[in-house]
C-alpha cells in the first residue's frame, strides 16, 4: 500500500549496557536513536507524518528514563509533527522523580504520560497507589492519555493492568500498547474485553505494536462485526523495540476496508493526539 502513517508509539533515547536475563552487560536497541535530528530523519525516511515520542526504558535505572524527558519534549517542540510523552513511575520510590516530570505536564507538545510496571510495582501493590493516582488525575486534569505497557503474565499482564481500565477510565484515557502483549493479551481483550470496556464507556484505546501474525486480522474482524471499536486502534511500531517495515505490512494486510485502514493509520491519532 502506498499511503503515509501516524506512529502512536515510539521511542528516543539509547540506553546503556544492561545484563538482561543472567547475561553479558549488552545494548539490544540497536536501533535506538540519540538525538532529534536522527528522530527526525527516520521520520522522513519513513514518511511518518506525526508520532508520539516517548522516552525509551528498560534497564533498572530511574534515572536513565527520567533523564530522557527533555529529549523527548525538546523533540516535539522541534517539529509539529512530533509529540512527547513522559516518563512517570508506579513506585514510591520514584515519587521525587515524578514531582519533576508531572511539572512538564502542560508544556506544548506534551500529549501523554508513559508507564511501566516491567521495572516495579504493581497495580494492587499499596507501594504503587498514592504515584498511580497521581499519574491518572493529572493526566485527567490536563487531558492527557496514560500509556500503559502490557505484556503476559506478572504485573504486566492484562488482568493486572485492566484493574487500571476500571478503576480510572471513566474519567482518564488509557492507551494498553502491544493489544494486550502475547497471545493471552490478544485473546483477552480481542475476545471481549476490549469492546465490553468501550460499550461501558471506558476511554479506553490499543496498538498493534508487537502483535502476533493472527491478531490484527481478528481484531478487524471483531471491529467490523461488532460494530465498535474502529476509533480504538493505532498503528504504532514501538521503535526501537519494534520495526516500522514490518509493523506497517501487518497491520495493512488485517483489513480491506478503507475507511478502516484510514482510521487506524492515521484518524484515530489525530483524534487522540492532535492533527
Amino acid at each position: 500500500m502506498t499511503f503515509t502513517a501516524h506512529d502512536a508509539h515510539r521511542h528516543i533515547g539509547r540506553l546503556p549496557a544492561y545484563p538482561f536475563y543472567g547475561g553479558p552487560a549488552i545494548n539490544a536497541d540497536v536501533t535506538a536513536r540519540e538525538t532529534v535530528e536522527e528522530l527526525i530523519r527516520d521520520l522522513d525516511a519513513e514518511g511518518t507524518e506525526r508520532a508520539l515520542v516517548l522516552p525509551n526504558y528498560g534497564v533498572p535505572d530511574p534515572d536513565v528514563s527520567f533523564g530522557l524527558n527533555h529529549l523527548a519534549l525538546e523533540a516535539a517542540q522541534k517539529d509539529d509533527r512530533v509529540r512527547c510523552g513522559l516518563w512517570v513511575s508506579p513506585k514510591a520510590s520514584d515519587a521525587a522523580r515524578n514531582d519533576a516530570s508531572l511539572a512538564l505536564a502542560a508544556e506544548d507538545g506534551v500529549v501523554a504520560l508513559k508507564t511501566s510496571f516491567l521495572l516495579g510495582g504493581s497495580v494492587d501493590d499499596a507501594d504503587s497507589a498514592v504515584q498511580l493516582e497521581r499519574i491518572f488525575t493529572t493526566a485527567a486534569a490536563h487531558d492527557l492519555v496514560v500509556h500503559v505497557h502490557t505484556s503476559p503474565g506478572a504485573a504486566s499482564d492484562v488482568d493486572k493492568i485492566g484493574q487500571l481500565v476500571e478503576r480510572y477510565g471513566d474519567d482518564t484515557k488509557i492507551h494498553l500498547v502491544h493489544l494486550g502483549g502475547g497471545m493471552s493479551g490478544h485473546m483477552k481483550l480481542i475476545g471481549g474485553r476490549l469492546f465490553d470496556w468501550i460499550e461501558a464507556g471506558k476511554q479506553v484505546y490499543t496498538d498493534t505494536s508487537w502483535a502476533i501474525g493472527f491478531a490484527p486480522v481478528w481484531l478487524c474482524q471483531e471491529i467490523e462485526e461488532r460494530g465498535i471499536g474502529h476509533d480504538r486502534v493505532l498503528f504504532a511500531t514501538d521503535t526501537p523495540w519494534g520495526d516500522h517495515a514490518g509493523e506497517f505490512a501487518r497491520l495493512a494486510a488485517a483489513t480491506d476496508d478503507p475507511e478502516l485502514t484510514a482510521a487506524l493509520f492515521r484518524g484515530n491519532f489525530e483524534a487522540l493526539y492532535g492533527a
